[in-house]
């Protein structure tokens, strides 16, 4: 084993859109577990859009990173040395490590992982915090009905693809947003989304709106900005917005207004179609966890749910891959390889 941790640190705060200049690789001496602790080799790395946020210092839900810290992140980690009566060598847990190839833990938080069950990296994609933010946020805010319209942003991503795939399991049709010919084609044809529109077309609301022709029940927000704009004409009296990301303003900075203020349209219909646009945080629904595992786990074995991963060798490669994903450039779960398997 290496005697060297290598990490990846926030330099600096962007201004705007994150810069390479912004991280920092740093090398640590690998710690060594106290009583009570295991040291964990990370093996894969979650890249998620909710990160940018954790590079600002403004007030949030959760702790900014602060400049100097390892970036954080969730992760799929093998034990590699356990001083912890739970845990043994050779253990493969899912864990909050950070973009770090080494990490000490006192077991608070890891849930151990069977490799034989999944593949290991999903536990950080379908079968992971971004499938779960899906299923809660679709199944508990947005409450599709058989025969109704589910539009989903970014349909083609981690939580997107869910979304639509699940929607259609509960007898609604799914109507995807993506970014490309590629991935709109991934959408209708290996998804099996009802529809699918290319945000990038000259005509993009007005294909949309032919897509849905009795309008939008559930709008699962994942993207703000013009796809946003183009959505919000066609929601119905009584449509649910279950708020998840909103990846087009993310590089705002702070206070910064883009566009024309609707501020008043929105809430003029929010109050005459009855609206119910609601934003969470997926831990709002631990309580949910079990009944996640369980039905996505049953649903990708009955091939009635279908994910694709994206994944980029080397930790180093980070913060490019990171830069890229909040640009669209990312095709599926975004995912680090650190190290490998075995």
């Amino acid at each position: 084993m290496t005697s060297e941790n290598t990490q990846v640190l926030l330099a600096s705060r962007p201004d705007g859109k994150p810069t390479s200049d912004n991280f920092k690789i740093g090398h640590a001496a690998v710690p060594e577990p106290a009583d009570g602790q295991v040291l964990l080799k990370i093996v894969y790395l979650s890249l998620d859009p909710y990160m940018r946020g954790r590079m600002n210092a403004g007030k949030s839900y959760a702790k900014p990173v602060e400049i100097g810290d390892v970036m954080e992140g969730g992760t799929v980690a093998r034990v590699v040395r356990s001083r912890h009566p739970d845990f043994t060598e050779g253990d493969f847990v899912l864990s909050h490590s950070g973009w770090q190839s080494y990490a000490l833990s006192d077991g608070a938080g890891l849930r151990k992982l069977d490799p034989s069950a999944a593949p290991l990296s999903t536990a950080l994609g379908v079968l992971g915090m971004p499938g779960f933010t899906a299923y809660a946020g679709l199944l508990t805010i947005g409450r599709p009905k058989p025969g109704e319209t589910v539009v989903v942003a970014a349909a083609s991503g981690a939580v997107g693809s869910a979304v639509g795939q699940i929607a259609r399991i509960k007898g609604a049709r799914a109507v995807g947003i993506a970014g490309s010919a590629a991935k709109c084609a991934f959408v209708r044809d290996e998804l099996g989304f009802d529809a699918v529109i290319d945000h990038h077309a000259a005509d993009f609301a007005e294909q949309l709106a032919a897509a849905c022709p009795g309008g939008i029940d559930v709008y699962f927000e994942n993207v703000g900005g013009h796809v946003w704009d183009a959505v919000f004409p066609l929601l119905n009296d009584f449509a649910r917005i279950p708020v998840c990301g909103l990846i087009a303003q993310y590089n705002n900075r702070p206070g910064e207004q883009t566009g024309a203020d609707r501020l008043p349209l929105v809430m003029r219909d929010v109050l005459s179609k009855s609206l119910n646009i609601r934003g969470f945080i997926q831990r709002e629904f631990a309580d949910q966890r079990p009944d996640f595992y369980r039905d996505m786990a049953g649903w990708i074995a009955s091939g009635q749910i279908r994910y694709r991963e994206d994944i980029v060798d080397g930790l180093e490669n980070a913060p490019t891959a990171f830069i890229g994903l909040l640009g669209g450039r990312n095709f599926g779960k975004l995912v680090i390889r650190v190290a490998e398997e075995n």
